[in-house]
């Protein structure tokens, strides 16, 4: 089962700012804020950090694969920056918090030319709404036992909601959507075929670079595939090292890096193009299933309160980071206020100490331990996305842990490896690997319900004030709910089952190039320049 950078939708942003908009194009001698003249037939090359693997829109919240599935795979709706809703492939839509229904636009293909029909669209939904195909988008976009029916002759999709869902609407439509054969054989969409798009596939080789052509058959409310400065091809490359990338960036080899470590200044330097957007950097989850350590409050609180964290955020941000206020950084993210305030332990060695005591760890001269002697020893997970500054603030928590006594073993992984610890082996306590989310309702099955392999509340979480909350606040449509998700995240917070420390400004940077980044590079707000 697979998780997200968790962008999931990752999730992936709120509080996006463009530092300068792509140009509405036109015709010949088109210019965008960039000053450059639009250009048609090009090539965009997007750096990545590590192979997005398996391309299956219905079985991954990953990041990284869905910024490559993004340019494979169109979604009824589209999200602006103000979280507002406006079509895709869909032309009409409307909702509440158990009903939905959407009109597809009228001429949508696959990306083999074939219709693409109101069955196939609710054929993707009742497939993720189905627990038995162990989707890990159900529960977090689809509600489990959600089922729709397609009229193809009306282009009609009408869903009803397995529960309450707070955000049917935003859910369900920014679905990816993939054609009928897809679905009928996985082993298509795997590869990315199957579309429904702006890019079709035509190359993969793992670890290396993922070639795609632009349709031009593609419709959609998301984009005109006429329009001037659109990429005919784009490549993503992996590139792990990010001084490489910003390298190649700035030898014009590449058109677009995600930059989030020292490097930047490199970039801004040379007042490059910009796309930024708020994303979380500092989240600490702890390993509560039986027989942890971790499972103990006590413990966990005492081990936040061992922790400079603002020290920590400020390494791992490069000083550059702003506090968390919420667990939903991501646009459209509906209750914006602060909730971590007053809510999460802070710093205090002596008090460390006393709870260590209390959760039955005697904290002495040779560390601290359990009655029985055994050392308290942690293995601490941090994802290598996170690029050095992770690495750097990885190590100050270990240096802060070992001055009272505790050990800690630290586990670099990549978005791959994060999620086969996380869902599958469970050989971690502590993480710091933030999970990205643009909806209160999508972290709900991460931090409650059934643990892996049955579900993905991979900490082992069991807050019922939490699960009272949510029950409220799905209730209730959009907005009016949430004083109840506030309620639900304090109440995570209180019981140390998540810290949200710090979040960071990641930069998109362009050379060549134009566009808009929020759960990735939109590909139809690409403009390219001569």
């Amino acid at each position: 089962m697979k998780a997200a950078r968790i962008l999931i939708p990752t999730l992936t942003a709120a509080a996006l700012t463009l530092t300068a908009c792509a140009g509405d194009g036109g015709g010949a001698g088109s210019t965008a804020a960039g000053g450059g003249k639009l250009a048609d037939g090009k090539t965009f090359t997007h750096a990545i950090t590590t192979d997005p693997g398996n391309l299956n829109p219905t079985m991954t919240v990953l990041s990284v694969t869905r910024a490559v599935g993004r340019f494979l795979y169109g979604r009824l709706l589209e999200v602006q920056e103000d979280g507002s809703l406006v079509g895709g492939l869909a032309e009409r839509w409307s909702g509440d918090t158990t009903n939905a229904s959407f009109t597809l636009r009228e001429g949508v293909t696959c990306s083999d030319g074939s219709p693409l029909t109101a069955k196939d669209v609710a054929a993707n939904i009742n497939f993720i709404g189905d627990p038995a195909n162990k989707s890990p988008l159900t529960g977090l976009w689809v509600e489990p036992g959600t089922k729709a029916v397609g009229d193809d002759a009306a282009r009609t999709v009408t869903v009803k909601s397995g529960a309450p869902s707070a955000f049917l609407l935003h859910n369900v439509g920014t679905l990816s959507i993939a054609c009928g054969p897809g679905l009928k054989d996985p082993k298509l969409l795997a590869k990315g075929e199957a579309g429904t798009g702006m890019y079709t596939i035509d190359e993969i080789v793992p670890n290396d670079h993922y070639t795609l052509s632009r349709r031009q058959d593609f419709k959609s409310g998301a984009g005109d595939p006429n329009q001037k400065g659109l990429p005919d091809k784009v490549v993503f490359k992996v590139i792990p090292n990010e001084t490489t990338a910003v390298n190649l960036l700035l030898s014009g080899e590449l058109n677009v890096a995600s930059v989030i470590g020292p490097d930047q200044e490199r970039l801004q330097a040379q007042k490059l193009f910009h796309s930024d957007l708020q994303a979380p950097s500092g989240q600490l989850y702890f390993n509560q299933a039986p027989g942890r350590a971790t499972e103990n409050e006590a413990v966990r609180r005492a081990l936040v309160q061992a922790l400079d964290l603002g020290k920590v955020g400020k390494v791992l941000t490069n000083g550059k980071g702003t506090p968390a206020t919420s667990l939903v950084t991501i646009a459209p993210n509906p209750c914006r206020g602060d909730n971590v305030d007053g809510n999460v332990p802070t710093f205090d060695a002596a008090a460390a100490k006393a709870g260590f005591d209390k959760a039955g760890w005697l904290s002495g001269a040779d560390g601290v331990r359990a009655k029985d002697g055994k050392k308290l020893a942690l293995t601490f997970i941090y994802g290598t996305a996170g690029g050095p500054t992770a690495t750097a603030a990885a190590e100050l928590v270990q240096q802060q842990w070992k001055a009272l006594g505790v050990e800690a073993t630290l586990k670099a992984v990549d978005s791959t490896g994060l999620n086969e610890v996380l869902f599958s082996t469970g050989a971690w306590d502590v993480s710091m690997s933030p999970v990205s989310i643009s909806l209160p309702s999508q972290f709900v099955p991460f931090i409650s319900g059934a643990a892996p392999p049955k579900g993905v509340n991979f900490g082992h979480v069991n807050n019922q004030d939490y699960v009272a909350s949510v029950g409220k606040a799905t209730r209730q449509a959009g907005k009016a709910g949430c004083a109840d998700w506030s309620a639900a995240e304090v109440a995570l917070f209180k019981s140390v089952d998540v810290v949200p420390f710090i979040n960071s400004t990641v930069p998109y940077f362009g050379k060549g190039a134009e566009f808009k980044a929020d759960d990735g590079v939109d590909p139809a707000s690409i403009r390219m320049f001569e």
